[in-house]
């Protein structure tokens, strides 16, 4: 069963949240990443994520699978956008159930991190100065 999705169009995460609730669990977590509007001393316009998507499936899949084997959680959703992105925008989503708090927090801090270092996910900052664009490494 998937767990992990990249999304062209804005994030609804109403499902995946719905798809945790679960009676055993106490704690739900969720972490939302937006895109903010500035970065490094230079005023963002806007970012364009790319990304390699089979990989970054495959390699977000078993991030997930091993949060589940690592953490003592019910379950996990994670969904990263790509292409062009505005300010305030949500680049990332990522919710945890478990029976209780400490697990959910950890898997999610976990899972948000591992996604960051090694999905293939790029992006690039366009500056309101027209500056040239930069590409960010290891900060999707």
């Amino acid at each position: 069963m998937q767990r992990f999705y990249l999304s062209a169009n804005a994030i609804d995460f109403g499902a995946y949240k719905t798809a945790l609730h679960a009676e055993q669990c106490g704690g739900y977590v969720a972490f939302e990443g937006w895109v903010r509007n500035h970065n490094d001393g230079k005023v963002v316009d806007y970012l364009v994520y790319e990304t390699y998507a089979a990989l970054a499936l495959a390699e977000g899949e078993r991030i997930i699978t091993q949060a589940k084997a690592e953490f003592a959680i019910t379950d996990a959703y994670c969904v990263h956008r790509y292409g062009t992105l505005r300010i305030g925008d949500m680049a990332i989503w990522v919710g945890v159930a478990a029976r209780h708090r400490d697990a959910a927090f950890a898997a999610c801090r976990f899972i948000l991190d591992q996604v960051k270092q090694t999905v293939p996910i790029w992006k690039q900052e366009f500056y309101t100065d027209h500056t040239p664009a930069k590409w960010l490494e290891g900060e999707t």
